[in-house]
């Protein structure tokens, strides 16, 4: 049902005092609105606060921060899942989460949130005050028309947003979301991080007279309603934003002691040890290093050993998801476990740890490392009242053996494993054959075995090399296609690919994502982040009773249950995870006392140091 502001305004003229609520009337003291929602937990700052812990409220504004990007952008549209957008806009959601607290938002666009205990509906009051950066004001009917855009223009949108029946104006700055159904405690929280995009901008046409859409790529930067703009853009080559002085938000204590730089730059490069250069020369400012062995061996330059660049490790809060050497089991040789298993087996991740990663990493073993929500030990009994239901549909294993990835720690276990793999393979129906004087794996129907390992970076090339020849031990044909990052997003969006470096990073409390990784519907559904291609029942079953879960100790139980269901079906290589993320700056930044829980903070709580910018520069 969509209500129109005249049907609202003779509603409001017959029963001043009430509210539309879907199609009920609720008096405004039958609904107590919050500054804040949270998932489980009570929420840690109280309606008046002033500032986020995490934060210094006293930073000073000015100087600028610039970024090295690896890759390219060939669009500035960031909500189409065409082409790759470059970061040239930012738009203010209706609430900003905290990052000390894991699922808890407080109000930004909106004042006041409130949902009726069955959760069945969200309403959100919006601040009278809230602009866009052209100095028009945010509407009810932007977050209406914005919800229903962004779902059209986006496959992850539409999945996660796919529980929103209707969205409507029930007040002169209110909107309501009605759900499909009830009791999804993640429901208010998701539509809170809606990011709100201007309805008149969209639907004008641009400068040329074109009809602006937000499902096509463009080279137009678009409005938005955050705190900092599109300055400068060179197109694959460089983005430049600039801070707003009169940005509508800037003094709400959800932003205090935040946005503090005045510009905000990311450069490109096409190489990574291209992009590493270019952070020695002083061509930018901060990195998150994600290799380990630049991290062990590359930090030995002069700038490290004066001091003008700080080399550090932080310890975050966080759960390490699963990365991984993905098969897309949507192609036939895939479709057997015992092949998905082989290619486990032949995986020598202790070689690599010791000899390319300088023992820095650790193998994952769960889709939640590092977690309480990582499953080991056998099955509690709160996991079997959500496994034994489905016994006779998921692996044997998952009730009897806690999982294990194989070592290989010595060549004997090497050798072992290997035999173990090919005995899988010839169980699942290959056999060696000669083809030209070489082994290789046919089936009956004289197929041979090949993989391509579809890759985004030369750094997983050295990885994927070693791999490769214990594979063509097996007798399987191994190609390595390293792309730029444009092709690569567009072939994992239409899942062409034989086996990708998957990665699902996951949360505090894992919620609806968790269907758009796994669940049988995105499996068929182009730019879901199914890569894998699971459509399994049993896992839908126990993704919705990890949705529903009215508590933590229910949504920790059905996360372990998850957890083991993906693995024991063996649907991708376990990789690795670090406990710390390494980082790198050149010293020009201060930061506050407190980190937050959950995140560097960088760049959004840090500040220019002009001593410490000058100290740089003089040495």
């Amino acid at each position: 049902m969509t209500i129109n502001r005249r049907t609202l305004m003779k509603l409001a003229a017959l029963a001043p005092a009430a509210k539309l609520v879907g199609i009920q009337m609720a008096h405004a003291e039958d609904r107590d609105f919050r500054h804040a929602l949270t998932l489980f937990s009570d929420i840690k700052y109280p309606p008046d606060f002033k500032h986020f812990g995490y934060v210094n409220p006293q930073a000073p504004k000015g100087g600028r921060v610039r970024f090295g990007v690896v890759g390219s952008f060939d669009n500035l549209n960031p909500y189409t899942f065409k082409g790759e957008a470059g970061p040239a806009v930012q738009n203010d959601a209706l609430l900003m989460s905290s990052l000390d607290e894991p699922s808890t938002e407080y109000g930004l666009v909106a004042s006041g949130v409130w949902h009726p205990a069955d959760r069945s509906m969200v309403v959100y009051r919006l601040r009278p005050e809230a602009r866009f950066n052209d100095g028009t004001p945010i509407t009810p009917d932007d977050v209406i028309w914005s919800m229903q855009a962004l779902r059209d223009a986006h496959p992850q949108y539409n999945s996660y947003y796919k529980n929103v029946a209707r969205a409507e104006q029930t007040g002169e700055h209110e909107v309501t979301f009605t759900f499909t159904e009830k009791g999804n405690r993640e429901l208010p929280l998701i539509t809170g991080q809606l990011p709100v995009l201007s309805k008149a901008w969209w639907t004008a046409k641009d400068a040329q007279g074109k009809q602006r859409n937000i499902q096509e790529t463009s080279f137009e930067a678009p409005l938005g309603s955050g705190p900092y703009v599109a300055d400068d853009v060179k197109l694959g080559t460089s983005i430049r934003l600039k801070r707003v002085p009169d940005y509508w938000g800037k003094d709400l204590p959800v932003n205090a002691g935040q946005n503090n730089f005045d510009t905000i730059e990311y450069i490109y490069f096409r190489d990574a040890n291209v992009a590493f250069e270019a952070f020695k020369g002083d061509q930018y400012d901060w990195r998150t290093e994600s290799s380990s062995k630049m991290w062990a061996t590359g930090y030995d330059f002069p700038a490290v050993k004066s001091g003008r660049v700080v080399k550090e490790e932080i310890t975050l809060k966080q759960v390490n998801g699963m990365q991984s050497w993905a098969m897309n089991i949507r192609l036939p040789k895939f479709q057997d476990v015992r092949v998905r298993q082989a290619l486990n087996f032949a995986f020598d991740f202790e070689w690599a740890n010791q000899n390319l990663f300088y023992g820095q990493y650790t193998r994952s073993r769960s889709y939640f490392n590092n977690s309480e929500m990582e499953a080991k030990g056998l099955p509690s009994e709160a996991e079997l009242a959500l496994l034994n239901p489905l016994k006779d549909r998921v692996p044997a294993e998952v009730f009897t053996t806690e999982y294990m990835n194989p070592v290989n720690d010595t060549p004997q276990n090497r050798r072992k494993n290997l035999r173990q793999a090919a005995k899988l393979l010839s169980d699942a129906g290959w056999q060696i054959a000669q083809d030209g004087g070489k082994n290789v794996l046919k089936n009956n129907k004289g197929e041979q075995l090949t993989i391509e390992f579809l890759l985004d970076s030369p750094l997983f090339e050295r990885i994927a090399l070693p791999y490769q020849q214990q594979l063509e031990l097996l007798g399987i044909g191994v190609t390595i296609k390293t792309v730029d990052s444009a092709q690569h997003e567009r072939r994992t969006q239409t899942f062409d690919f034989d086996i990708m470096v998957g990665s699902w990073p996951q949360s505090l409390s894992p919620g609806n994502e968790q269907r758009d990784f796994w669940g049988s519907q995105s499996a068929k559904r182009n730019g879901s982040r199914n890569y894998v291609g699971i459509a399994n029942p049993a896992i839908d079953a126990i993704v919705e009773q990890l949705v529903q879960a009215p508590d933590r100790d229910s949504l920790v139980a059905a996360c372990r249950a998850l957890d083991r269901v993906l693995i024991w079906n063996h649907y991708v290589v376990p990789m690795w995870y670090s406990p710390v993320t390494r980082t790198a700056r050149w010293d020009r930044f201060s930061r506050p006392d407190q980190l937050p829980l959950l995140s560097t903070g960088f760049p959004t709580t840090w500040w220019w140091d002009e001593e410490k910018a000058k100290k740089v520069a003089a040495t």
